[in-house]
């Protein structure tokens, strides 16, 4: 952040009208940001860093057009870490504003915390060593990011369409997808093919419990949790098409703070329904608390647009308390309840069903129902049922629904038997081999889910399954792989050859005894740090570098992929 903040005072100083007497003129400043004044707009273009911090590209009608994030620069300028003086400080220690705006004044409910408008670009552990020695998720600022969000090289492409795996050749527009890597950067990857394309989004991110293998930097406190969530929600957002919608499934421990969060990223007039979905099992251990029993989940539903997105009305049997009293019979034998003036038919109710309410009873969890048939031995895997009723109310037939927290693939069986097209995202190696060959199984038509049946799923389609070609990445896990100090060293040798340092690490520095002494966990960590973020996975404008190795099969398809010349 201080190299940015740097290179903004020397920008500042070329315009008399904010910078004067050696001094920036910040009230000055905020009030031709608010204007969108064209000769401030003009002097930020100008230089590289501001362009790329504080504009952002948008297709409006197939035209792309740079936009100015005001409220990002407005924030920036008046954050107490630039030009910091006595009422910067005091405002936000006592929190009383915000951008500059009392907070009783501007009506606004704001989330604020420790790096906010960084990045955690995040990595998940590897599910089956649920170790605390991560040192994976460094939270970035924004002066340290150069092409993190660039365009990433894919590799390792497969189709499968049920018979065999099939060598990719080509692309067509609605390919189902499976992306394994990083989903901050995977998402980026996105935007060129398919920004404002995606109907619907379900994502059910980690729930930043103690119990997560889904591990942050030993714990995963509010505030990285926040970072990284937020920065996926934004990213995610420009992939929304006008009417399409997301749907985020938590628990207590983050939902409230995280309500906040999307009210600030999409808008709090987006905001359409919180759902109760019931999960409770009334036995074990839960039951043993002197407490009132907690059994249910919360599903946060917003839309891109307040009033113009789809819904698909949905239909649920009634409760068996309210056909009970369906206990009159006519002279034809037909069940009745007399209701206010009207004869109600037992026949015609349950036909007919319940519309879908916010609390949803109805659908069973794996808590209530372990051994049911579609399970796949993961741990955190959600019902077919839940997705089924989600997808089919805020999609329509070949919509494309996106999951980047796809776990065990259930966002794409059900997607895929509902006839939608599908792009799912997964880092840890063995949850996309799971999810992979459960996609397998549905193309198969040998899946054994709960729609499948209903539907009598026989198979079909097919979908392209690829990876983010790393880089600097592959030298992160080979860091938490090693057990030893001298499989690190190793390590640390091949680092020097072909991996990339961070600007600022002087490696004659490095002395060997003196990194012995340290215990093996401080010398992961001191490696880790030396790599620069920027390179975890290879760009697509180096993919001609010989160094990565990309085949011209891997060139030929990733320009088709990212409709560009490479």
């Amino acid at each position: 952040m201080q190299n940015l903040m740097n290179d903004l005072m020397k920008l500042f100083q070329k315009d008399s009208r904010i910078f004067a007497n050696g001094k920036l003129l910040k009230n000055k400043l905020t009030e031709l940001a608010l204007k969108l004044d064209q000769s401030l707009i003009e002097l930020l273009l100008s230089d590289k860093k501001a362009k790329g911090h504080f504009f952002v590209d948008k297709i409006v009608k197939k035209d792309k057009i740079l936009i100015f994030d005001k409220d990002k620069f407005i924030s920036f300028v008046n954050n107490k870490e630039f030009l910091p003086d006595s009422f910067t400080r005091f405002k936000n220690k006592i929190g009383l504003m915000t951008n500059g705006d009392y907070l009783k004044e501007k009506g606004d409910v704001v989330l604020t915390w420790a790096y906010k408008d960084c990045v955690l670009e995040g990595g998940q552990d590897k599910e089956d060593q649920k170790r605390d020695e991560i040192f994976h998720n460094e939270t970035l600022s924004p002066d340290e990011i150069d092409r993190l969000f660039e365009p990433k090289v894919l590799t390792n492409f497969m189709r499968y369409d049920g018979k065999k795996a099939l060598t990719v050749t080509g692309f067509n527009d609605d390919d189902n997808l499976i992306i394994k890597g990083n989903n901050l950067l995977a998402l980026h990857c996105l935007k060129q093919k398919y920004r404002g394309q995606v109907k619907l989004i379900f994502i059910d991110p980690p729930y930043n419990t103690e119990n997560d293998s889904f591990k942050y930097n030993d714990k995963f406190t509010h505030s990285t949790w926040l970072t990284f969530m937020k920065n996926r929600l934004e990213i995610a957002k420009e992939l929304l098409s006008y009417d399409g919608s997301i749907y985020v499934q938590l628990d207590y421990n983050e939902v409230h703070y995280f309500k906040v969060l999307m009210d600030e990223v999409f808008g709090r007039e987006s905001f359409q329904r919180e759902i109760v979905w019931d999960i409770s099992v009334l036995s074990g251990f839960k039951t043993i608390a002197n407490n009132w029993i907690r059994g249910h989940d919360t599903i946060l539903f917003y839309s891109k647009d307040r009033n113009n997105f789809i819904f698909n009305k949905q239909k649920m049997a009634h409760r068996k308390e309210y056909l009970d009293r369906f206990n009159k019979t006519d002279k034809d034998g037909r069940k009745y309840f007399d209701g206010r003036g009207d004869k109600l038919y037992l026949d015609e109710v349950i036909k007919k069903g319940k519309p879908v309410g916010d609390v949803w009873y109805d659908i069973m969890s794996f808590q209530q129902i372990p051994t049911a048939k579609e399970r796949v031995d993961f741990d955190t895997q959600k019902p077919e049922a839940l997705l089924e009723r989600i997808i089919q109310a805020s999609s329509n037939d070949g919509d494309i629904v996106l999951d980047f927290f796809a776990g065990s693939g259930t966002t794409g069986t059900v997607a895929h038997k509902l006839k939608r097209q599908y792009i799912l995202v997964e880092q840890i190696e063995k949850q996309a081999e799971v999810l992979k060959n459960r996609l397998k199984k549905v193309v198969k038509g040998k899946d054994e889910g709960a729609i499948a049946k209903k539907r009598k799923w026989k198979g079909g389609g097919s979908f392209v399954y690829a990876e983010l070609k790393e880089w600097n990445e592959q030298y992160m896990t080979d860091i938490e792989d090693a057990n030893t100090t001298l499989k690190l060293l190793k390590i640390y040798g091949r680092m020097r050859k072909e991996s990339f340092f961070r600007y600022d690490i002087d490696l004659s520095k490095f002395e060997e005894q003196e990194f012995k002494k340290l215990t093996l966990k401080e010398q992961k960590q001191v490696l880790c740090e030396c790599l620069d973020k920027n390179h975890l996975y290879v760009a697509l404008s180096e993919i001609n570098d010989t160094m990565y190795k990309v085949s011209a099969d891997d060139k030929k398809l990733n320009k088709e992929f990212h409709k560009t010349v490479i």
